[in-house]
C-alpha cells in the first residue's frame, strides 16, 4: 500500500486528507507540526508528501528544505506544498526549498489526487526498475555465538520490523545451508523454492531471483536454506556472494543468517557485511566463544566498529551480569534484548513470529527500536556516511 505523509496542523485538512486518500487505497501518516513531519517522514519513508506551509516548530519551507538537504543525490520523495498564500512569490520559495508542486487552498479532490498520482508515476520504484529512491543495499548478517542463543530469532523479527514498522523492502537469507531453520519458524513446507534453485541455473540474474524469493505474509522476502543437507552442500562462496550481491541491487536490506562455524562461505559474507550482529547470551561458554569469534575477526583485520555485540535474554538470570561480560570481553554490549521466553517459544513453535503477530508486546516493542537503530546507522538519513563505511568495509 502507498504511504502518504501528511504534514498540517488544520485538524479539519487532516480529517478531509485521511478520508479522500484512503477511499483511493492509500495508507495515511499524518503529522501536526514540522519537527514531527521531518521525524516521520525518516522513519516511515513515504512514497509522497502533502506539506502544509503554515506549520508550528518548522514551517513548510524549513521541512522540504531539511529533507533535500538529508536526502541522497540519488533519493527524492516528491513534495506538494499546501497553502493559502496565492503570490507568485511564494510559490517560487516552495519550489526553491525543494517542493515538486503548490497547491492552493481550498482545492478540489480532484485536482489534488491528478497531481499526487502523477508525481508518483514519476517517483515511485516500478516492476522495471526504480524510477525514484534506489534500494538502500544494506547487508546485515547476524551470527549465533553458540547453539540456541536466539540468532535466528532475532534475525526473522528483526526482518518484519524492518518491513512493516519502518517501511524497508527487505529479504531474509537463511545461509545455514545443511540445516536450516527458517522453515520452522515460518512455518513453510519443503516445497517452497530455495538457494539450490538458484545456484542450479547457469546465470544468476534478477529474474530468476524473483522467482525463487518466497512472500511471506508478513511482507518480507525469503531465500531459503535447501529441503535437504546434500543441496546445501553444493552452494558455492562465490555463488551465494554473486546471489547477494544481486540482493543487495534489489532490496533496502538483506539479512543473513550465517552459519555459526567460520569457512569461507561464512567468512565471505561477514566481509561484505555493513554490520556484523554477533548474538551472544550471558553464560562462561558463549562469552568464551564470543572472545575468540572477536579476536579471529581481528586477526584478519575487520574493522570493530562494523561488529556488534547483541545480548539475548540480557534480563535472566545467569549468575554473570552485563557488566561482569563486558568486562570479560573487554568492550561495550551494544544492543540487549530482554528475556520474555513464554511470546519467544510460543512463536517459534506456531511458526508465526511475535513482530508478525504480537508487534505491540515488550518483545516485540524492543525488536521495533532495535531496528529503528539499525535504520538510523544505515538507513536513507544516514546514507552518505553509511556508504563511505561499506566502501571501506569492501
Amino acid at each position: 500500500m502507498t504511504k502518504i505523509l501528511v504534514i498540517d496542523d488544520d485538524a479539519n485538512v487532516q480529517r478531509v486528507l485521511q478520508y479522500t486518500l484512503k477511499q483511493e487505497g492509500f495508507e495515511v501518516v499524518v503529522a501536526t507540526d514540522g519537527a514531527e513531519g521531518l521525524r516521520l517522514w525518516e522513519e516511515t519513508a513515504p512514497a509522497l508528501i502533502l506539506l502544509d506551509v503554515s506549520l508550528p516548530k518548522l514551517d513548510g519551507y524549513a521541512v522540504a528544505a531539511k529533507i533535500r538537504d538529508a536526502e541522497a543525490k540519488t533519493s527524492h520523495v516528491p513534495i506538494i506544498m499546501l497553502t493559502v498564500e496565492k503570490e507568485v512569490e511564494q510559490k517560487v520559495r516552495g519550489l526553491r526549498a525543494g517542493a515538486d508542486d503548490y497547491l492552493i487552498k481550498p482545492f478540489h479532490r480532484a485536482e489534488l489526487l491528478a497531481r499526487m498520482k502523477s508525481l508518483l508515476a514519476r517517483f515511485t520504484p516500478s516492476e522495471g526498475g526504480l524510477v525514484g529512491r534506489p534500494p538502500l543495499g544494506r547487508l546485515l548478517a547476524f551470527y549465533g555465538a553458540k547453539g540456541g542463543v536466539g540468532a535466528t530469532t532475532i534475525a526473522i523479527n528483526a526482518a518484519i520490523a524492518l518491513h512493516k514498522e519502518l517501511s524497508r523492502k527487505v529479504v531474509l537469507v537463511d545461509e545455514v545451508l545443511q540445516f536450516g531453520d527458517h522453515r520452522v519458524f515460518l512455518d513453510l513446507g519443503l516445497d517452497r523454492k530455495s538457494v539450490y534453485d538458484l545456484v542450479s541455473a547457469p546465470s544468476i540474474d534478477a529474474d530468476l531471483v524473483k522467482s525463487v524469493v518466497v512472500k511471506h505474509e508478513s511482507g518480507i522476502d525469503l531465500v531459503l536454506a535447501p529441503p535437504s543437507p546434500e543441496q546445501g552442500d553444493v552452494v558455492s562462496e562465490p555463488q551465494m556472494l554473486s546471489i547477494l550481491t544481486q540482493l543487495r541491487q534489489m532490496y533496502d536490506y538483506v539479512i543473513v543468517d550465517v552459519e555459526k562455524r567460520l569457512g569461507d562461505l561464512t567468512l565471505s559474507t561477514l566481509d561484505h557485511a555493513d554490520l556484523i550482529f554477533v548474538v551472544m547470551t550471558a553464560d562462561l561458554s558463549c562469552l568464551k566463544n564470543v572472545r575468540l569469534m572477536l579476536e579471529a575477526l581481528t586477526h584478519v583485520g575487520y574493522d570493530p566498529l562494523r561488529v556488534k555485540l547483541l545480548l539475548n535474554r540480557s534480563n535472566a538470570f545467569t549468575g554473570i551480569s552485563v557488566q561482569s561480560a563486558e568486562g570479560a570481553l573487554k568492550r561495550t554490549i551494544e544492543h540487549k534484548i530482554s528475556n520474555e521466553y513464554r511470546i519467544a517459544v510460543s512463536a517459534q513453535n506456531s511458526g508465526d513470529p511475535f513482530m508478525h503477530s504480537k508487534a505491540d508486546s515488550p518483545l516485540g516493542r524492543e525488536l521495533l527500536e532495535f531496528a529503528r537503530a539499525i535504520d538510523k546507522a544505515l538507513g536513507p538519513a544516514a546514507a552518505p556516511a553509511a556508504q563511505q563505511t561499506a566502501v571501506a568495509a569492501r
